[in-house]
């Protein structure tokens, strides 16, 4: 897999987590065609689509493992990964749940799967690694416009929206507590697209979604601060 001079990115080195399938595979395999050195990670220990782009990508992309809600396995991540350093670290693992459920109806045990999967562990993903981030690099993690608070005015996927609207609260309470970090720190709203999460309905493809999406992520490089941007790079409302 060869780079693209005309569309090289600043992220030179790049870790995704939550690449096996989907937007994060999609955005391994975008910077690895923009000529970056890219790390994704897969949940499991299966063969998944990510492990076919790493073989044909002339080692432009490497394949590690680690469940996000495990933080023995974050630590342990971190650990294999001490000796690099990257400019960019991606945090898109997420999950949904079934659309009708509400929070007068959902169970408590599903509640805290998808709140702890979307919410919380996203973050200490990003404690976790962020000494491995280059001081004037870029951290993000992967939101939804459905996240955004002003936004809801037609309701639906109510647990969704709750868990990535708790994303975006623990985020900027972390960025307070890193309020003198020089990294660019991102939010990211990718829109709504075709993956198993978003459903065979949605409106964009990955081809569509993506491109966009890194152009937006790789225009933050070196401006320092949270920004919650749509994949267009429009500031969304909280």
């Amino acid at each position: 897999m060869t780079g693209d001079p005309s569309t090289a990115s600043p992220h030179r080195e790049v870790l995704v987590v939550g690449a096996s399938r989907g937007i994060g595979l999609a955005v391994v395999e975008e910077y690895a065609r923009r000529g970056s050195r890219v790390v994704g990670t897969v949940r499991g220990t299966g063969r998944t689509a990510l492990h076919d782009l790493a073989d044909r990508s002339a080692g432009a992309v490497d394949v590690e493992h680690v469940d996000t809600t495990v933080d023995d396995e974050i630590g342990a991540l971190a650990q294999r990964l001490a000796g690099r350093r990257f400019d960019l670290l991606l945090v898109n693992a997420g999950v949904t749940h079934d659309q009708s459920l509400t929070s007068a109806t959902i169970s408590p045990e599903e509640f805290s799967r998808v709140m702890v999967t979307n919410a919380l562990a996203p973050l200490r993903v990003a404690e976790a690694l962020r000494p491995l981030v280059a001081d004037d690099g870029t951290i993000a993690l992967t939101s939804s416009g459905q996240g955004s608070v002003a936004g809801n005015t037609g309701g639906g996927w109510e647990l969704y929206r709750a868990s990535k609207a708790a994303l975006n609260q623990l985020t900027r309470s972390w960025a307070a507590r890193h309020a003198d970090d020089g990294r660019a720190l991102l939010l990211l709203a990718p829109g709504w697209v075709r993956t198993d999460l978003g459903g065979e309905g949605a409106a964009s493809s990955t081809e569509e979604a993506v491109p966009p999406l890194v152009d937006t992520v790789d225009a933050q490089h070196g401006r320092p601060g949270l920004q919650f941007l749509d994949r267009e790079g429009r500031t969304v409302a909280w």
